[in-house]
């Protein structure tokens, strides 16, 4: 991009130069080497048209459930939550090896144990995510019983159309280790589980299980 002078001022195309004005100040730069039509039929863009989708996907999935999370996650004050959150998505979406390239999403990685255990490691902010593992359908167990609390969250997604619902559920611990939740949704529903243990009002663990 450069300036220039003149008594003509022009706008538009001229050859391979697009002459504007930008800030008061008069423009001209090269013509953009990016075909619209090109990148959508043109077999050399194949992958980046592979690797646009899929980031598009990601991208939507890991909006939706964040949304779902905002009234806690926001407790973690963490800059770099949506950029760390986004990469997560996409190492679990790459877990997906039974869908094509361009068409592999974050639901098939979830269906993995290694997608699962991504999800169940990643931590929000400096809030320790501890262990908390299911013993069978809709009870969990708990190691530590330090809480006074346990909210869980049940997220019904809906891949097609990146929708989320949440159930919530406020539990007194009790101090037992084992405590039974509700859930609302159907059996083919595709749930995720989040847990937050709180202690005298505030968050002390919080994560996937």
């Amino acid at each position: 991009m450069a300036t220039y002078e003149s008594l003509i001022k022009l706008k538009g195309t001229v050859g391979d130069l697009v002459f504007y004005e930008l800030n008061g100040k008069n423009v001209v730069r090269k013509k953009s080497g990016f075909n619209k039509k090109a990148f959508k039929k043109n077999p050399s863009y194949e992958k980046v048209r592979q690797n646009s989708s899929e980031f598009g996907h990601c991208s939507k999935v890991g909006k939706i459930i964040r949304q779902a999370l905002s009234k806690y996650i926001k407790e973690s004050k963490d800059p770099l939550l949506y950029q760390r959150f986004a990469k997560l998505m996409t190492q679990i979406k790459d877990l997906d090896t039974v869908s094509n390239r361009g068409k592999r999403t974050v639901k098939n990685g979830l269906a993995t144990e290694p997608g699962k255990e991504l999800l169940r490691n990643f931590t929000f902010g400096n809030i320790p995510n501890d262990k908390i593992s299911f013993i069978q359908k809709n009870q969990l167990e708990i190691s530590n019983l330090q809480y006074d609390y346990i909210i869980i969250l049940t997220l019904k997604i809906d891949f097609e159309h990146y929708l989320s619902e949440v159930h919530e559920e406020r539990l007194a611990s009790d101090k037992n280790p084992q405590l039974s939740f509700q859930n609302p949704f159907k059996e083919d529903d595709f749930l995720l589980y989040f847990v937050i243990l709180e202690n005298n009002g505030e968050i002390e663990s919080m994560g996937f299980m």
